[in-house]
C-alpha cells in the first residue's frame, strides 16, 4: 500500500487490512515525488492509498473504496 501522512482513506485501508488479517507492507509517497509520478503514470490514479494485491500475481486494486469491494 502507497501512502500519506495525513490520509483518513489510508487510516481506514489500514484498519480493513488488520480486521480481515492481512499482511501488508506501507510505503510512503510524502517525501518521494518521483515515486508518486511513476504511480500515477503506471495505475492512473492520482490519490492516496495506492494499493496492490501481491499475494499471487501482482494486481492492481485502487484505493480505498476498490479495496472494500475486492475483498
Amino acid at each position: 500500500m502507497f501512502s500519506k501522512d495525513i490520509c483518513s482513506y489510508c487510516v481506514a485501508a489500514k484498519n480493513l487490512l488488520n480486521a480481515r488479517g492481512l499482511t501488508y507492507t506501507e510505503i510512503n509517497l510524502e517525501r518521494d515525488h518521483q515515486l508518486r509520478a511513476d504511480l500515477v503514470d503506471l495505475t492512473g490514479h492520482r490519490t492516496v492509498p495506492i494499493i496492490f494485491d501481491v499475494r499471487n500475481k501482482t494486481a492492481f486494486v485502487g484505493g480505498y473504496d476498490e479495496l472494500t469491494t475486492y475483498l
